[in-house]
């Protein structure tokens, strides 16, 4: 509540925040109305302590006053104010379980933007700076909005084994922080969501909300909160946003295009401590194992890092005002006051070259076989929750920014449940094989190495495997086109018809912005692919051609002597009937 500052003993709340430099905090959701609170009031220091402290009514102690007045014992009175089941349950020797005797009284949600978002609002103008908090308060309030509305579930019956949509919404309370937690400040904007637990349940009466229902859509959270952000920014901006590979084989970040990436680097020197603790980690890993670590053991070895390099809290209590002096300062300091002062500008500049190089155009076919690619070979048996997730952050390199359309990522997971999936489990789903090959038996199992294999990072597999999907449904769509068969297709177009979305490539892997074009060996294969297909279909042609010939008696003309010689067709050649456009290039 008061930020990394410490608070003296005595001192109010209002006044240490004030001391810290960071604002009050503020409630926010639609159950406050329940509570007589109301969205935008202020966190009181004993609000905060009796509703995410002990589970009771923010205004308890004048609820027990008038009960005593009127005459209730002191138990009584206590009770009433009591949201649900009393903590003290909890402490009962009765208490079986040790992970019950402490009670889960609410979820930190913390809301970050992008790298380059932190740069642009610590070294830009006061206008910008108050534009990209706008943009964060935005897209905070609708990610919290989805999930009250989508997610937020109550628990119900005996051991809570029974979920119910809650009956009012979430109560939040949300604090905005200034800086990290680096031995020297850097600027990083983000919010603490502190969401109660405790919610009404359909009948009006209160309980807890379904813990692992929240958590398991904070990926999906994650992911709609970022292309919430990408939109604001571009709309109230006009910047646009690019891929960036943060660590090889790992999934890309949208970053803002334009944006020096030594700044970055001079951003996240809290990133450089825990990656140098994870080096040695891993190392040691794998001299006790004998093999680099999976998955889960990287995520643990990573939270092993970020445990050890973590510093001790600033005592120094500065405003934002001078916060964002020093940031300054320092930056032109290490890069030059061209960098800093011309941000914005060239911010602009690299917009304009991104809008005319990546038109902002959604093939909901191509978008549903890319998500199901990727989930299937990075996870195997997935929920639906994964692959929303999966389409958020598609739509955020479709788009770069640019507005979607209401409920297109729902539209693209609908796509892909019902056509491109079949059951694994009672809960989970998996890759439907046959359906994303339904014409080649053979390659109905191209996908599955893709999925044993330890050599290669997941999401590097997961991209050979959406753009070996990607290019057959090109290439069937071009030999279609070349055979004079027309087919609809489902494709949510904000500005133009057609689509030209192009999955993430991977480049040299020091940090660099990835761009969209073609990796060498991809179009190589992508080519014989497209070529093999339209050497089918000319080959139909001809055919039929001939066939019709025969069958009227039609002879072909000689060439004349004059005329000059046929070109040689070469094998897998396509011919010319006309110009024609689509493909991947």
């Amino acid at each position: 509540m008061v930020g990394d500052g410490h608070r003296r003993a005595g001192t109010p709340l209002r006044a240490a925040q004030d001391e810290a430099g960071v604002p009050p905090g503020v409630w926010k959701g639609r159950g406050l109305a329940a509570l007589g609170l109301a969205a935008g009031d202020v966190v009181t220091e004993r609000q905060a302590e009796l509703l995410l402290g002990e589970g009771r009514h923010p205004d308890a102690d004048r609820i027990e006053r008038e009960l005593l007045a009127q005459g209730k014992s002191p138990a009584q009175a206590r009770r009433a104010t009591v949201l649900g089941r009393p903590i003290e349950h909890n402490r009962s020797p009765k208490t079986e379980k040790a992970k019950e005797r402490t009670p889960w009284l609410a979820l930190d949600l913390v809301f970050r933007a992008p790298s380059t978002a932190h740069i642009a609002w610590a070294l830009g103008g006061d206008e910008t700076r108050l534009v990209l908090e706008s943009c964060q308060d935005v897209a905070r309030d609708k990610t919290l909005a989805w999930l009250e509305e989508s997610v937020a579930q109550i628990r119900w019956g005996s051991g809570g084994k029974h979920r119910r949509p809650v009956k009012d919404g979430l109560i939040v309370a949300v604090f905005r922080h200034y800086e990290s937690r680096a031995a020297e400040s850097k600027p990083l904007l983000h919010d603490h969501a502190v969401v109660s637990i405790r919610a009404r349940r359909p009948d009006g009466t209160w309980g807890n909300l379904s813990a692992d229902t929240m958590l398991a859509h904070i990926v999906a959270a994650d992911c709609l909160y970022t292309l919430l952000f990408m939109e604001e920014v571009t709309a109230r901006l006009g910047w646009a946003w690019e891929p960036r590979e943060v660590t090889p084989g790992r999934q890309p970040v949208m970053e803002i295009a334009g944006v020096d990436r030594r700044l970055i680097g001079w951003q996240s020197t809290r990133r450089q401590q825990i990656e140098d603790a994870l080096s040695v980690l891993t190392d040691k890993y794998e001299e006790r194992q004998g093999h680099p670590p999976g998955e889960k053991a990287g995520y643990a070895l990573a939270c092993q890092a970020a445990d050890q390099t973590r510093p001790p809290k600033r005592t120094e209590l500065l405003s934002l005002t001078e916060l964002r002096r020093r940031w300054r300062e320092s930056a032109i300091q290490a890069f030059g006051a061209c960098t800093v002062y011309r941000l914005a500008e060239r911010a602009r500049a690299a917009a304009a070259a991104v809008w005319a190089r990546v038109r902002p155009v959604v093939d909901v076919a191509l978008a549903a076989v890319d998500v199901v690619a990727v989930v299937y070979v990075m996870r195997g048996a997935f929920k639906r929750h994964h692959l929303l997730a999966e389409a958020s952050r598609h739509l955020s390199y479709v788009l770069r920014g640019r507005p979607h359309e209401p409920g297109l990522d729902e539209q693209i997971v609908q796509t892909v449940v019902e056509d491109y999936t079949r059951p694994a489990s009672r809960w989970m789903m998996t890759a439907n094989l046959r359906a994303l090959y339904p014409r080649d038996t053979e390659d109905q199992a191209v996908l599955r190495p893709l999925t044993r294999n330890r050599t290669a990072a997941p999401y590097e597999r997961a991209r050979l495997a959406a753009d070996a999907l990607a290019a057959q449904v090109h290439a069937v769509r071009r030999a279609e086109r070349l055979g004079s068969r027309t087919r609809p297709y489902a494709v949510a177009v904000p500005t133009a018809s057609r689509s030209h979305s192009r999955p993430f490539r991977d480049g040299r892997r020091d940090g660099r912005l990835l761009e969209p074009e073609t990796g060498v060996d991809t179009v190589e294969r992508t080519r014989q692919t497209l070529e093999a297909a339209a050497a089918e279909v000319a080959a139909t042609l001809q055919d039929s051609r001939r066939a019709r010939e025969a069958a009227h008696g039609l002879r072909t003309q000689p060439t004349p002597a004059t005329a000059p010689p046929p070109q040689t067709q070469q094998p897998g050649s396509q011919p010319a009937p006309g110009r024609t456009t689509g493909g991947v290039t």
